[in-house]
């Protein structure tokens, strides 16, 4: 059977924050980390919200902060892993959709599939990930921070 589900997450940019690196489905970008405390990836965030939205297992909230802040597993990537955990078929397509005035996502789209491409086991031509600023209407677009929507779809048994 096939099955669809959506994940989000947001997070504000920690302007002051000069320790922290700004990553996105797991690639490295220029500017200000987000707030959060993990490294607050919301691309791999909505990915793993997807992943739960098909198992119904929740891993952001509970299992995320005891990976985070009782064991100091702060890379997003785990949390991904941890949803797959409860998948029982296959992914067949994922796509994202990033709201942000800054930093420009469209240069690193080629990493990030290859990103997330690894992390998921599938191949970069079933990946999708499409960038906007919402013409500044959301703080998102207005440079607070950013948002990202992901749409999965899975083959389970």
């Amino acid at each position: 059977m096939f099955k669809v589900a959506i994940g989000q997450d947001s997070h504000r940019f920690d302007f002051d924050n000069h320790d922290k690196k700004l990553v996105l489905g797991g690639v490295f970008f220029d500017g200000p980390p987000l707030k959060g405390n993990s490294d607050a990836d919301v691309v791999l965030h909505a990915l793993t919200n997807a992943i739960s939205g098909i198992t119904g297992v929740n891993i952001l909230g509970e299992t995320a902060d005891r990976l985070c802040l009782e064991q100091g597993i702060t890379d997003s990537s785990v949390y991904v892993r941890e949803a797959l955990k409860y998948l029982n078929g296959e992914i067949c397509h994922v796509s994202f959709s990033v709201e942000c005035l800054k930093p420009k996502i469209s240069p690193k789209i080629p990493d990030m599939k290859k990103s997330i491409a690894r992390l998921l086991n599938i191949d970069e031509k079933n990946i999708g990930i499409t960038a906007t600023t919402g013409e500044g209407l959301t703080d998102f677009g207005k440079g607070l921070g950013i948002q990202c929507f992901c749409i999965l779809t899975a083959l389970v048994k």
